[in-house]
């Protein structure tokens, strides 16, 4: 069998039993609460993240840190130098510009290193949709494949992985220039709970707006149920930022309807957090990515 590793980074959500049982490795990633500069290694204890969330519910400012190409190069050249190649499933290039910094490690290394490759893949998503796709991945792995055959199919898979979430704090998504300052305050006002997914092209759009948290927990089935296709795997993530029983409610609706699936909740990564903010709940799952943007 070829010789290669798979990478993903901490903006990805992957189930810990997975992980414990399983290799994949994670590009670390900075992230900063107030005056506190924090390395983000992989999957953070729960306690950690119960106080990276208090912290911005008391107020505490929020920032990521882009990752270099040097970075990937200082992570991945050691695979490369034994003759690994690596695979790497990047975070959407339609949220950040980290796909064009491995692209130019890519660049970089493939010269140095004419026996061993990086496979960059774009995996058009985020949190739990990245951690859908390395699960694939690793068992592409076992299953034969090869580095080339495997990213080829994790850019193929990728079209399908869909991502469906309500958030609590609109002021977030207005630092991020998601939202306007007005909608904001008019929506936190009135309790409205806006519906967002990652679009065809890796970006993040508003699909809906629901007021108050049943109803916008209902919008998620619905959109869930319309769209999920088993045929590409039978895993659903539940990820949220310290969402209280939110998660536990939405699981137990989504049961009652579709029992088959097996349902993983998580906290949602820091790095994903410090955007969304605290509250934010989502269902991440294979499915037609074109018709939960309808």
């Amino acid at each position: 069998m070829e010789n290669y590793v798979i990478y993903t980074d901490t903006s990805a959500d992957v189930n810990k039993e997975f992980l414990r049982n399983n290799e994949l490795f994670f590009v670390p990633m900075t992230y900063t609460l107030g005056e506190e500069e924090r390395i983000c290694r992989g999957m953070e204890d729960e306690d950690l993240l119960k106080k990276f969330y208090a912290g911005q519910r008391s107020g505490d400012l929020t920032h990521t840190s882009q990752i270099t190409p040097q970075q990937y190069i200082d992570t991945f050249e050691k695979h490369l130098a034994r003759g690994e190649s690596v695979i790497y499933l990047s975070l959407s290039s339609g949220l950040t510009k980290t796909f064009d910094s491995v692209r130019i490690a890519k660049m970089d290394m493939d010269e140095k290193y004419p026996n061993a490759k990086i496979y960059p893949v774009d995996t058009l998503s985020a949190t739990g949709g990245m951690g859908l796709l390395a699960e694939l991945a690793v068992r592409n792995k076992k299953s034969g494949m090869s580095a080339a055959e495997n990213a080829a199919n994790l850019e193929e898979m990728s079209h399908k992985v869909c991502h469906i979430f309500m958030v609590e704090d609109l002021m977030y998504l207005k630092r991020g220039g998601r939202i306007s300052a007005a909608t904001a305050v008019v929506g936190t006002v009135m309790n409205i709970k806006p519906i967002l997914v990652i679009d065809q092209e890796g970006k993040l759009i508003t699909v809906a707006k629901k007021r108050g948290e049943k109803l916008a927990l209902r919008e998620l089935m619905t959109r869930y149920l319309d769209s999920r296709d088993t045929r590409y795997g039978k895993e659903a993530y539940i990820v949220h930022a310290d969402a209280g029983e939110r998660p536990a409610i939405l699981e137990e609706m989504l049961k009652r309807h579709d029992a088959s699936v097996n349902y993983t909740e998580m906290y949602l990564s820091p790095i994903i957090g410090a955007h969304t903010g605290p509250g934010m709940t989502a269902i991440l799952f294979f499915g037609d990515r074109a018709k939960i943007c309808e």
